[in-house]
This record gives C-alpha cells, structure tokens and sequence, in this order.
C-alpha cells in the first residue's frame, strides 16, 4: 500500500492570518491563528501534489483519513516542559565544553568561563542551555566518558542553583544519569539513543524530556558519502519508527523535540532539502527543534562570501525556517539570533 505523508505550506502570518483562521480559511498551526496555512502538499515515494484545504473532501476515503490524522497533528497545541511554544522562536543556546567542537572549540573549556558564557546565554535570550563535553563535528573520535565528564561537572554543578532549563549534549547513559543528577532536564543524544544500548533505560526510568535527532552513521563517518532514497521521507520514517520504539520501550510522554540533524550525515542537497520542506515534520505531532548555526552548508552555499561565524547563514536560514512555523533554534550566537528574530516578528506578525 502507497504512503503518504502531509506537509503544511502557504503560510500566513499576523493579523491577516487571525483573520482568515476566524474566518475558517486557513487551519492554525498548532493551535496558534499567529500563523496558519490553507494548502497541504501530499507526497509519496513517487509523487507529491499540492491542494488546497477546501479539497480534502474530494480525496479517497482511505487518503481523506490519513490526512485528516495528521492536520489533527499539525494544528494541535504541542507542550514541551513549561516552554510556551506560542510564543515560538525558542533559542537553546549552545555550550560546548571541549577543546575540538568544530567552531567554538577551546573557547569555552576553562571552567568559570564556561559558567559565565552560560549565564550570558540566559540574558541574552536562550530558554535552554545545551551543555557537551564531547564534540560530534565531522570526523570526531568518540571520548571516553571520565574526560567528557570531568569537562562539564564542575559547570553544571556551578548552574544548580541557577534554576536554569539545562540539556546535555552527550551519546553515554553513564553522562546522562549523572548530569540529571547535576539538575539536567533535557536530554540531547546526536545518536538517538543509540550509540549506548542503555540510555533508553534512562528516558525510561527518569521519564526525562528528550531531543530525538537523526545522525546517518557516526561523528568518524557520517559525511563520507551519506546516501538516501529520499532525504525528507526516509527521515520522516526514522521519526515514525524511532518514536513507535520508545513508546513499545515504556516512554509515552510528549516531551520530545525532533532535530531532523542539519549536517549530520547530509550532503548540500540534502540539507536544502530538509530546511525547505521542514514543515512536513508537523504532522509527526511534536516541535521540531534545528540546529542551522554556523554550519558548513553555509560556507557550501556562500563559497567566497564564508566567513567564521557564518552569522549572515545562520541567521537567514533560522528566519526562513520560522516562517514555517519551526518552534525551536539551537544556536552560537544568541544575542544576534534573538535581535533578528524580535525585528523579523515585528515586520511579520504586525
């Protein structure tokens, strides 16, 4: 049997788009009439094609149903924590503790200054601060889990008190149980929880929120010459299965983001494919959380206009997914990032 998978597009935005959700035009995204879309594009392996709303009663019975389940995902609210999603973009700023991360390594791994570039993200604008002792650029070699540790204990111990929303970046169950024990409330795994057979038995023991990010492979090979049949389905369909494993595992919370993992195992197609269609992963039902900063697609697209901190790359393609409705944006550079989103929404939602 074909599937079929539902992606909002045509967005609306501000009070045009108040207007035409009050007017029953447009369907809201989740559950917000600040932004709303009135045309579905519905793909198959084989084809896609573009309706609008008003003609989802024309469709098969069969096809109808399917598509009817995943507006219902696509409009309804989505809780993660106490975040208010409404109030969509949500910053989660990026510390890395390492001496090899592949923009900010060994800027951060002196422990006080570690604390107050933390501190600085908060007042800055993050909501979640994301902590790593390892680095999971391309071609990086596992570390064992004594180093990773000891690079960002004293810190989370420094941010206790701070009450602040803290996700660690780390692949070991050994890491992830210790920081939770160190106040940690999300949990960040670049391998799906599957690099450590045991960090399952994490979620499940300590019904921890959690990132679920795809990574083709491992750090050591994931860009040597990463394959797929079709980049936005087959990750679509990692999603799918991964989630349905979770809940057979015993994890039936909803405090889960999706990171369909920006350079992580993607070529340059395949990484303007995933953000140009990012919102096909609303019909999965939960927020997307995407991670653009200072990536090398960016270098790939603006050859002799790169620069170090690709602020100019990041900065567009954070606001481009925006516009479809992207709740969450793990970032470098948050006092940058949060001005021009706060100019952007001022433009588009008035």
């Amino acid at each position: 049997m074909k599937k079929y998978y539902t992606r909002a597009c045509n967005f609306y935005y501000g009070k045009q788009s108040k207007i035409l959700v009050k007017s029953k035009k447009t369907f809201p995204l989740n559950g917000n009439d600040n932004i709303s879309f009135d045309c579905l594009e519905i793909i198959s392996r084989k084809n896609k094609k573009l309706i609008n709303i008003k003609e989802i009663n024309k469709l098969s019975k069969s096809l109808k149903k399917k598509i009817n389940k995943d507006l219902k995902n696509i409009t309804k609210k989505k809780n993660f924590l106490n975040l208010k999603l409404k109030n969509f973009p949500i910053l989660m700023g990026i510390l890395n503790i390492t001496p090899d991360s592949f923009s900010d390594g060994g800027k951060f791994n002196k422990k006080k200054i570690a604390y107050l570039h933390a501190v600085n993200l908060i007042k800055n604008g993050s909501s979640i601060i994301d902590i790593g002792g390892e680095s999971t650029r391309p071609g990086a070699k596992e570390v064992e889990s004594n180093i990773e540790w000891k690079r960002i204990s004293q810190t989370l111990n420094q941010l206790k008190k701070k009450n602040y929303l803290i996700s660690i970046d780390t692949r070991k169950s050994e890491i992830m149980e210790k920081g939770i024990k160190y106040g940690v409330k999300i949990i960040n795994d670049v391998s799906a929880f599957n690099h450590d057979c045991n960090s399952i038995k994490i979620l499940k023991k300590y019904k921890i929120p959690f990132v679920l990010h795809h990574m083709k492979q491992n750090p050591e090979t994931m860009q040597k010459n990463p394959k797929y049949n079709n980049v936005l389905l087959d990750i679509y369909d990692f999603f799918e299965k991964k989630i349905k494993l979770l809940r057979k595992n015993g994890i039936l919370h909803n405090n889960i983001f999706l990171d369909p993992g920006i350079g992580f195992g993607k070529n340059l197609k395949h990484n303007i494919t995933l953000i140009s269609n990012i919102s096909i992963f609303h019909s999965l039902g939960f927020p997307i959380l995407i991670g653009t900063s200072r990536k090398k697609f960016i270098k790939d697209i603006s050859k002799v206009n790169d620069s170090k901190e690709r602020l100019g790359g990041t900065i567009s393609s954070t606001l481009f997914c925006m516009m479809q409705g992207v709740q969450v944006y793990r970032v470098h550079d948050v006092r940058e990032i949060n001005q021009s989103i706060k100019v952007f929404k001022n433009f588009l939602f008035n």
